[in-house]
Order: C-alpha cells, then structure tokens, then sequence
C-alpha cells in the first residue's frame, strides 16, 4: 500500500483505501461492486489500483461521452450489463418562458435537498432542454424532493429513451507544452499564455478549480487525468506526462477546450 501512495497525493490515500476495500469486496464475495459517481481523476485511480490482475473494471455515465460515470468491479467470470450501472436520466421540466436555468442553479438546489454530489452524474444543459444523470437509488427520493431551483418550480421526468438523450460536442485541442514543474501557476501559465503573475491572481482569487473543486494554492502539483477550470479561460485536461527534456524541463500533453472570455 505504502508503495502505491507513493505515485498519488496525500489527500487522495482514503479514496485509494476506499478503492482496495471496494477490491477486497470484491474477491471475498466473488460478485460485483458497483461505485457511486466518479469523475475522471477517480477512474484514474481505480485503473491504477486494479492493476492488471484478475479484479476486471467497467464505468458508465448513461450520456454518450459522460464526464462522470460509476464504475463496475468485477471478476473475470462476470460480463456486465447496462442495467448493472443503475442509473436513471430525468428530464427536467420547468417555466421556460419566465426563465433560463443555469447548471449551478440546479447543482445547487439539488444538493440543498440533502443528495451528495456522488450520487447524480452529468447534469447536460442544450438550449431550455435540461437532463440529469442520477443513481437509481436516490431517483424516487429526488423526483419526490427536487421542487424548485432558482425560485421556480421544476418537475423531473424519466426520459424517453437513449435517442432523446443531450449529446455534447466538445472541441478538445491537443498541446504539447514544456514546463519547468508542475505546479498549477506554472502550467496555467504556460497553457494560457500568460504571466505566473496572472495565474497565481486567479487561483488566489479562487476562480480555478482543480478535479471540480477550488484549488487557491499556487504551488499545488498536477498530475495525470488532472482537470483544470479557469474562470474566463477554459479548461484543461492532463493527458499524460511525457517525460523530460535534456534540460530537465518537463513535456506534458494536454487537451483545452477553450471558452468566450
């Protein structure tokens, strides 16, 4: 264990231990262990945990491309389904003629209702049509209590089928930069082209979030499956470190989706 909390962060070691327990599960019971929803640094960890022996791994997030998904552990012996995932899409009705819902008007008022944010997936927003990814187990729980977000009344409703489901084209651009760490100012920086000054500004500012959650700490060391957010800026995706330069410098390979300022 100790050798494997080596190559991940201190904060990261009881998602790890919760990830050898979710293995331990699985080989005394011999049957599957499925996860709530995790994002993409999770499913990076799980498939490093797992490693390559007998202990097998799925994930699905319902939505085509989801960002967050629940993962599957099983044994070899065992071949998935969708319906091992358990997960419902509602589609969310509400007053579109009075008022526009944005994401962190419903992430918020679904989690004010008592839900932790590991129990619904992607929340996909496509004009006035709004869908939601959630656990099965929570769904009646949520259709009962989700009443309202940003002061109007909502309605939620299984959606009809996987063809109605939101899809989302995301232009992801591949680049490579050299850097001279890893820290988040620094990468900021060279990713976005701007000074260290500036970058550290906007962590400071708490307007950069590292895996979805606010990271104020300049110095803070990425790693691979890392996924940036700059207010203003986009967001950015770790995609591997591709070693070293003669210089000592580091080459990273990363995706950006860049937004309207």
């Amino acid at each position: 264990m100790e050798s494997l909390f080596q190559h991940f962060r201190k904060d990261e070691q009881p998602f790890i231990e919760q990830v050898t327990g979710w293995m331990i599960d699985v080989e005394d019971r011999y049957t599957p262990k499925l996860t709530d929803f995790l994002d993409p640094r999770q499913r990076f960890i799980v498939t490093s945990v797992i490693g390559s022996g007998d202990i097998q791994m799925a994930a699905s997030g319902l939505f085509e491309d989801a960002e967050r998904q629940r993962v599957l552990l099983y044994p070899s012996y065992y071949e998935p389904q969708k319906e091992d995932f358990q997960i419902t899409v509602f589609d969310l009705n509400y007053p579109t003629k009075f008022v526009t819902l944005q994401h962190p008007d419903i992430l918020g008022s679904m989690m004010s209702i008592g839900l932790d944010r590991s129990k619904f997936g992607d929340i996909r927003i496509d004009g006035q049509q709004i869908q939601i990814a959630v656990a099965d187990e929570v769904s009646s729980y949520l259709q009962a209590n989700f009443t309202t977000a940003a002061k109007v009344k909502v309605h939620l409703e299984e959606a009809a089928s996987e063809e109605s489901f939101i899809k989302v084209v995301e232009d992801w651009t591949e680049e490579s930069h050299t850097v001279s760490s890893l820290r988040l100012d620094t990468v900021i920086s060279s990713v976005y082209n701007i000074s260290r000054q500036k970058a550290s500004a906007l962590i400071n500012g708490g307007k950069v979030k590292v895996n979805w959650t606010v990271q104020e700490q300049p110095s803070f060391e990425l790693n691979e499956s890392d996924m940036v957010s700059s207010r203003g800026y986009g967001r950015v995706k770790m995609i591997e470190i591709e070693g070293r330069t003669k210089k000592d410098k580091i080459r990273l390979l990363v995706g950006r989706l860049e937004t309207t300022k």
